[in-house]
């Protein structure tokens, strides 16, 4: 066999080998399945051992319900579902395991009873938003839970159901953070106007808007299980990669100004706004005295500044040569950064990258593009 049918065959052998592993959920890794399996792990070991120094091994009611396990699932593996944020867990188990209480007290026949506590507990869950699928099973096991259930009767969702969702929820706090996950998860922050007019921030003024993600959820007519506002910042994500894989060639250090005028970090205000003035600029990179990037001036920082107080440095946006131009959109849209520093590998200013530099870019590489009056038969004349 040659080396490329050997290459082949390996390649063809790792590819089925990872199909094994290959998630169902988008993002989700090996990596991130293997966090998850220990999470769980540490998750109910943990919980049923609080629970049996807290109650004795011999309490009447189990140490853990099995609806935890299936809570442990959502809060190790799937962490930014808003189905596992904490009140969805403690509030979802414990609600729902109400319900199914109450349902039982009314309804003696456990055959009708089982529906009726698992509908009204999806009805439950809906309307105090702790929509929990576990919750489910906790109305289910207050309806044939056994005879220790019944013993314990409306203080089963408190005991050992909600202490138990608390404590889980306790660890997976402490477990994200360690595992450097985001825990609860904090939906995409909706783009703000930061000049304080009623006009949309200039990233939500072209493209699709929240009705046209409202529309396309209607024609899909499938429930998804992500947050409009992540939803959102996801679709523009696509956009913003779709753009960086098809004009993104171009570098930073391609279009970047290289004779870069700066200050340092103990230039009084006055003069960092005499040189914004006289080279009719918006924001001057501050140098340290080590010679590295400190930070920016602007006017905006520089209108702010009493007469004798030291240069007000603002974080730079930041960039390497090597960065794919295209790349700075978002920060260079955001209302905010006026232009994005370039650095070398030890943070010393090389060049600078303004919103006229990115628009010029733009500019060029959409006029490249052949008109559609301007193609025949497929190909560009």
């Amino acid at each position: 066999m040659t080396n490329s049918g050997h290459d082949k065959d390996e390649k063809a052998g790792g590819k089925f080998g990872f199909k094994l592993f290959s998630p169902i959920l988008a993002g989700a890794t090996l990596r991130e399945r293997l966090i998850g399996c220990v999470g769980a792990l540490i998750g109910i070991g943990l919980t049923g051992l609080v629970c049996a120094l807290v109650f004795g091994a011999d309490a009447s009611l189990p140490l853990i319900v099995a609806p935890i396990g299936a809570s442990a699932v959502l809060l190790f593996a799937v962490p930014a579902s808003p189905l596992a944020q904490p009140w969805s867990i403690v509030g979802g188990n414990s609600i729902s395991a109400l319900v199914g209480v109450t349902v039982v007290y009314f309804v003696k026949d456990p055959m009708i009873a089982t529906g009726i506590a698992v509908s009204f507990a999806i009805l439950a869950m809906s309307l105090t938003r702790s929509l929990h699928p576990p919750g489910g099973a906790a109305a289910l096991t207050a309806v044939i839970g056994g005879a220790a259930v019944a013993r314990a009767g409306f203080w089963f969702p408190l005991i050992p159901v909600a202490v138990n969702s608390a404590i889980l929820v306790a660890i997976g706090l402490v477990f994200h953070r360690l595992a450097g996950r985001q825990y609860p998860h904090r939906p995409a922050a909706a783009p703000i106007n930061t000049h304080k007019t009623e006009d949309k921030p200039a990233t939500a003024r072209v493209g699709f808007d929240a009705r046209d993600i409202d529309a396309a959820l209607a024609g899909l007519n499938e429930t998804l299980d992500i947050d409009r506002a992540d939803l959102d910042a996801l679709l523009r994500e696509v956009e913003l990669q779709a753009l960086m894989r098809q004009r993104g060639d171009m570098a930073c250090a391609d279009i970047m100004s290289r004779d870069v005028i700066t200050v340092t970090v103990d230039a009084t205000p006055e003069k960092a706004r005499a040189l914004l003035l006289d080279h009719d600029l918006r924001t001057l990179p501050v140098i340290g005295p080590e010679g590295r990037l400190a930070g920016t001036v602007g006017l905006r920082e520089l209108a702010a500044s009493q007469p004798g107080n030291a240069l007000p440095v603002s974080p730079a946006a930041r960039a390497k040569p090597g960065d794919r131009a295209i790349g700075l959109l978002p920060r260079l849209t955001d209302g905010v950064a006026h232009a994005v520093v370039v650095i070398d590998e030890d943070e010393r200013v090389v060049g600078i990258i303004s919103q006229t530099d990115l628009l010029a870019t733009l500019a060029r590489s959409l006029s490249l593009i052949p008109a559609p009056d301007m193609v025949q038969g497929g190909q560009g004349i």
